[in-house]
């Protein structure tokens, strides 16, 4: 259909500088379409793609993630990383929207404290980051160490 953004997901990993149009396409809201997979690179394919300043501070959630948690297991489902223990199910999703990024926390009622960000799904709960914002990296860190204890969502 004409003026609607091709749905059609870019494989980055074969696209060069050189490239016109290389590089994933930015849904509504700037998140990053990036294929279905599975592994370390699919994620920071969606980091690389993270627009402005939200690719920093996704590098920092990552690296804080990956530190606390040095078995986690990581994918790009539905266009956003996921963090979890393989077998046991996911922990923690990201998301990229226009004016912030959300840190959803399935099972983000049974931290401590509970995360700010209620949800229709009385288990999950979200952090949102803006631009600016000083992220509380040990408070970060604490909720991803507990999440990951906690049995994962499955999906």
């Amino acid at each position: 259909m004409a003026g609607k953004p091709s749905k059609t997901p870019v494989n980055i990993a074969k696209a060069s500088a050189g490239d016109v149009g290389a590089g994933p396409v930015l849904l509504s809201g700037g998140n990053p379409q990036i294929a279905k997979g599975y592994g370390d690179a699919p994620v920071q394919a969606y980091i690389a793609a993270m627009p402005g300043w939200k690719s920093d501070v996704g590098r920092r959630l990552d690296a804080l993630v990956t530190s606390t948690v040095p078995n986690v297991y990581k994918a790009v489902k539905w266009n956003s990383p996921l963090y979890g223990i393989e077998g046991d199910g996911w922990f923690l999703g990201v998301h990229c929207f226009a004016k912030y990024i959300k840190l959803a926390f399935f099972r983000g009622a049974s931290l401590s404290p509970i995360p700010p960000g209620t949800s229709k799904t009385p288990q999950m709960r979200y952090v949102h980051i803006h631009e600016g914002d000083e992220l509380d990296e040990a408070q970060l860190a604490d909720w991803v160490k507990q999440a990951s204890q906690l049995p994962g969502e499955r999906m």
